[in-house]
Order: structure tokens, then sequence, then C-alpha cells
């Protein structure tokens, strides 16, 4: 457990550091939108379109992946619906904000630099797979969700879905994602000097990532209602990834797969879920104490996780 906490720390070191940086004024909130929009508009892109470019792919098994993942997360779905309306007594209309924050982890801000940094950098392969459609899925998911238990104010479903597609259509991580999908499947050779070009881009990604990652904590506060945060953080840490586990040895998963689906259901919740939450107007105080509060306990929780990757070996 100690080997792994030393291996995590550097991590949740620079997590620790860009927080504190921004609350003490170090680096000025222009300075922190800055650091933040190279990270998601430029370097974490240019490090997934690498990876689906170059990737070998073979083992991955991507049909099994998204079906242990999206199998977990749709049980877990389910099961806060139930405990929003018999557990906490709170309003149906509750219940997607509550969903969101118990299965859209911080894919992206965390959980590739965990990856990479406890399982190796192959773990980008099956990472990526969920990558492409973990935003998309679950975001389609709570609008429907939304439309039938709460108002929309007037906005037809239609109108609300190809709104999401819209906005999915252009932000960067989507657009590298695709078009290096595409660049693949033409079969053409990628230059060397974009490649390089890639590559440097790439390698900033991760430190970039979980700075934004430090200095964006200072927007969320762990507060709102005790049991519905931690309803959510139960089922989010513990029990989407004992669903996700389940699921992969189902499926018959290969070791980095599964190591892959089960590491990115134990994530915190990510910001999508709390931007969700305001958006509707519903349960806003405890997504906000999800994110923050999560992102502090998943240092334990995905320790504990990697030392049972390594006591299976």
């Amino acid at each position: 457990m100690l080997a792994i906490l030393a291996i995590m720390a550097p991590v949740f070191g620079i997590i620790a550091l860009g927080y504190l940086a921004g609350k003490f004024g170090y680096l000025s909130d222009a300075t922190a939108s800055g650091i933040a929009e190279f990270a998601f508009k430029i370097a974490i892109p240019a490090l997934l379109f690498r990876t689906i470019l170059l990737a070998k792919f073979e083992g991955v098994a991507p049909l099994g992946i998204l079906a242990s993942f999206f199998g977990s997360g749709a049980l877990v779905w389910l099961l806060s619906i139930l405990a929003t309306r018999f557990v906490l007594a709170r309003p149906a209309a509750d219940g997607p904000s509550i969903a969101m924050s118990s299965v859209f982890g911080n894919t992206i801000m965390l959980g590739l630099p965990i990856g990479v940094a406890t399982l190796g950098p192959d773990v980008l392969a099956p990472i990526s797979v969920i990558v492409a459609v973990h935003a998309p899925v679950f975001l389609l998911t709570a609008t429907l969700h939304t439309a039938m238990v709460g108002p929309r104010d007037g906005q037809p479903i239609g109108a609300a879905v190809a709104g999401i597609f819209r906005q999915l259509s252009r932000q960067p991580i989507v657009v590298a994602i695709v078009s290096a999908a595409l660049w693949r499947a033409s079969g053409i050779a990628a230059p060397e000097p974009m490649l390089a070009l890639v590559e440097m881009l790439s390698k900033a990604g991760v430190p970039a990532a979980l700075v934004a990652l430090g200095l964006s904590l200072r927007s969320f506060v762990i507060k709102g209602d005790a049991a519905t945060l931690s309803t959510m953080l139960f089922l989010k840490l513990l029990v989407l990834p004992l669903f996700a586990a389940t699921f992969a040895a189902a499926f018959g998963l290969p070791k980095m797969s599964a190591e892959a689906v089960v590491l990115t259901a134990a994530l915190p919740a990510g910001a999508n879920a709390y931007l969700f939450s305001v958006q509707s107007g519903r349960a806003t105080n405890s997504t906000s104490g999800a994110v923050a509060l999560g992102t502090a306990l998943s240092a334990v929780t995905l320790a504990a996780l990697i030392v049972g990757f390594r006591a299976a070996l």
C-alpha cells in the first residue's frame, strides 16, 4: 500500500500544488483559466490523438469494455433513482443530478494521469475507448431522465438532445478522438514531424490537467445534505467500481482492459456532473461536495484499488 501511495503521491501533489497556488493568489484567475484552456484545448487532445493514432488495440476488447463500464453505470443509475426516492426522500426531479454525480467520473483530469502513473502507458488505449463516449452517453441519459421527471422550460427533448450533440461536436477532445480514428482508418501514415509535434504537446497534457484540476477545486466546497452527499460518494467510489469489476470478469476482459474499466469507474465525480446540476438547479450543493470530497477521498480509494490489482497478479 505504501509503495502505491508513493507512486500516486506526485499526482495528488500536483493537484494540491495547483489548489494552493490558486487559493493563495500565486496564480491569478487569468493564469488559471489559461492553464485549463491549454490543457483541454491543446495538450490533452494531443495526448488522445496520439494514443488513438498509434496505440495497439489488439486484445483491448472495446465492446467488452463499453458493455462492462456502461452496464455497471446503468445499474448504479437505477440504484441512485431508488435511493433518491426511498432512502433520501427527495423529489424525483433531483434524480438526474444525483445519478450524474454517482456515475460521471473525472476521466480526463484524473483518470488519464492516475492510469499512466500506476498501470503504465498501455492503459491509455482501453481508457480512450471509454473517454470517447463517456460524456455523450451520460449527458444524453441525464437529459432524457430530466425530460421524464422534471420540466424542461418548454424546450422539446429533441432540441435538448441536438444541443448536446452540437456542444460535444465542438469540444477539442471529441474532435481529437474522431480525427485520430478517421486518420487511423484511412491507413495513411502520419508524417514524422507531425508525430513529433503531437508527442511534445502530449507530454504537457498530464501535468497541465492536474494543475488545472487543483485550481478548479477552489470552486467546489463540501456542503449540502449529508445523506445525499454520502450516497453519491458511496455509489461512485465503492459500488460503481465493484459492479464494473463484476461485469469485467463476466465478459472475460483482458487484464489491462479490466483494470482500465474498474479504475475509470472508481474515479471521483467530475466537473460536468456539477455543471449539469447547476443547469438543472437540482442537488447543486451536494454535487459540489461530491466533486471536492470525492477527489480527496479518491487518493485513498484509488490506492486501495491499485493494491487490489497488484494482489491479483
